[in-house]
């Protein structure tokens, strides 16, 4: 059995400093409010560096307290965190009501186990549902009182939702369902723009915590299997994120930065 964990529990270095804002002299995201649920570590990070660099505020959650303080400071005064856990309501609820105004909303945050039907107990076998799929369901919920009309949600799924990747078919079905969501969710929020990024294998924060044998292992059929014969990095990611934040006519839709992962 395999497990995958992209919540921020675990201790991690120290995070890099986010470009100034002043490195880019006009962008969408300028002074706008950008909320990341899983801004700690990874893709989450990666996102909220480009948007203090694009000029916008971000307000980052999460479980831990001391990463998230580490990243916000890393990040600089347009940086602000709350603790939340994704997968209680009450908590959700309590993190979005001081909050004015969400201009652009990103929820990486998650935390689940992968594995064949058959090994897997019911409770891991559920898990990416109930944190990944109903995490970010319920974390949409809550902002939407808050979302500006203009404004986004970029929802996280993963290249396992048209390809599985061995045997994980729960995995692969909350990936799918997760991309069945930001349509849905698209037509009903509208004028609020939905998308999804679906990420395949990352040389990041995830695979970063896991041995190197099994890294290196996963990382070899990985590269395989694309059309690119690469890896991809979690500010790859980011640029897909800050894409759809940005893009006006973009809704409904689901981006895929597997390096053609999902072709083969």
């Amino acid at each position: 059995m395999s497990t995958s964990d992209n919540s921020d529990t675990t201790t991690a270095p120290a995070p890099a400093p986010a470009p100034a804002a002043a490195s880019v002299p006009y962008s969408p995201l300028a002074d706008r409010t950008v909320v990341i649920l899983g801004g700690g570590s990874g893709m989450g990070y990666a996102v909220a560096r480009r948007s203090v660099a694009h000029g916008a505020r971000v307000m980052l959650g999460g479980r831990t307290a001391d990463r998230l303080a580490a990243a916000a400071e890393a990040l600089g005064e347009r940086a602000s965190w709350r603790t939340v856990d994704t997968t209680d309501q009450e908590s959700l609820a309590a993190f979005f009501a001081p909050l004015e105004r969400v201009d652009h909303l990103f929820t990486p945050a998650a935390s689940y186990q992968t594995g064949p039907m058959l090994e897997l107990d019911d409770e891991a076998a559920e898990s990416p549902f109930t944190s990944k799929f109903w995490g970010q369901y319920y974390a949409v919920k809550h902002a939407a009182p808050k979302l500006a009309r203009d404004g986004s949600v970029v929802l996280v799924s993963g290249a396992a939702s048209v390809r599985p990747f061995g045997a994980a078919p729960a995995y692969a079905a909350c990936n799918a369902a997760v991309e069945g969501l930001g349509r849905g969710l698209a037509v009903e929020l509208a004028p609020v723009r939905v998308n999804v990024v679906s990420p395949g294998a990352l040389d990041g924060d995830l695979w970063g915590r896991r041995p190197a044998e099994v890294r290196e292992e996963g990382f070899a059929r990985y590269r395989d299997a694309t059309v690119l014969g690469r890896i991809g990095t979690e500010d790859e990611v980011a640029d897909s994120v800050v894409f759809l934040f940005g893009n006006g006519n973009m809704t409904g839709s689901t981006l895929y930065p597997d390096g053609g992962y999902a072709l083969r």
